[in-house]
């Protein structure tokens, strides 16, 4: 599902952390606190300093009919992100991770913040992304599965009978 951080291409590494910032910011709290509490069990979490502590605001939504007209104010929708550096991580430079979600959540954004921080570590990124955002992942995916069956099972084939000459 990803490349390592050191990967040659930017653009793989681009989409790496594009996928497991996706799956960071689908999950529940309690998902996300059990699965990294669970994957650093041993490691202790390191020190930080907030570039953007937690904070809740709106973004507009847009939407197109159809997918393809042109593009229209929907609503507003509540958000929370949050930036973090992590300190003397490596002598490579800082590292920053990134939290945006919806909802209020502050923690689950802190937790994301940390976990994206840390997936970019080369000595985290292995064991993170075997024990923290697989699991997400499958867990998402089987989410995902259920309500599209769900969905399929309510839906309703209509058909004209045609009478005859």
């Amino acid at each position: 599902m990803s490349a390592p951080p050191s990967s040659d291409s930017p653009a793989s590494a681009t989409a790496a952390r594009r996928a497991w910032m996706a799956v960071l910011a689908r999950t529940s709290r309690a998902d996300l606190e059990t699965a990294l509490n669970h994957a650093m069990e041993g490691t202790p979490f390191p020190a930080f300093d907030w570039l953007r502590p937690p904070e809740t605001g709106l973004a507009m939504v847009r939407g197109r009919i159809g997918g393809t007209g042109d593009a229209f104010n929907f609503g507003e929708a509540t958000v929370t992100r949050a930036t973090l550096r992590l300190r003397d991580v490596s002598d490579e430079g800082t590292t920053v991770g990134v939290a945006c979600h919806l909802g209020r959540d502050r923690r689950r954004a802190e937790l994301a913040a940390m976990a994206d921080a840390l997936l970019q570590t080369p000595q985290h990124h292995a064991r993170l992304q075997a024990q923290l955002i697989a699991p997400l992942a499958s867990r998402l995916t089987a989410k995902r599965a259920e309500r599209q069956q769900d969905a399929a099972s309510t839906r309703v084939e209509f058909f004209t009978m045609v009478r005859g000459d």
